[in-house]
């Protein structure tokens, strides 16, 4: 049986973002404290700079909101190589299965009602981190890959460019 490598868990870094204060202090509240570092933001245009800034491991975020909404948010935050890989958690107090069709096509990995449940929006947050969190062991894995490849076709003239090439006919 494999066992996961040993390795110390730090709290999932989560972005919250929504206009309404009271709602920032609630979430707070619903999250697993020590598990979950929470940065807030009550505007989805401070959200696209923060994202940048922080790199949160999860974003939560409301869908209503003044200036710009929560689908333009995540639209753009997918959109951008730097932000496109990290789950966009969209709320809204709408059932509205419009609501939940935008959602998909903005690109949000997922999308929650309110009143929130606590113990399901901690495991639905622990889920999507623990996902990125793969996903960031495997682009860190493949650069350090290439990297590898790139240092010993540069020994060789007669292998030079090889990766690239076999990469452009793939």
């Amino acid at each position: 049986m494999l066992s996961p490598p040993d390795r110390k868990r730090s709290p999932i870094r989560v972005l919250a973002i929504d206009d309404m204060p009271q709602n920032l202090r609630l979430l707070r509240r619903l999250l697993d404290a020590g598990q979950v570092e929470v940065v807030e933001a009550t505007d989805a245009v401070d959200a696209v700079r923060m994202t940048v800034e922080h790199a949160p491991d999860v974003i939560l975020m409301d869908i209503r909101m003044p200036l710009r909404d929560g689908f333009d948010a995540c639209r753009e935050l997918k959109a951008s190589a730097a932000t496109r890989l990290i789950p966009v958690v969209l709320m809204t107090a709408e059932t509205e299965v419009a609501d939940r069709l935008r959602a998909i096509e903005a690109g949000a990995d997922d999308f929650v009602t309110k009143p929130l449940n606590g113990v399901e929006l901690n495991a639905r947050l622990k889920s999507l981190a623990r996902v990125k969190r793969f996903t960031d062991d495997l682009e860190h894995a493949e650069q350090l890959i290439l990297s590898l490849a790139l240092t010993i076709e540069a020994r060789d003239a007669y292998t030079e460019g090889h990766c690239q090439r076999l990469a452009r006919y793939a």
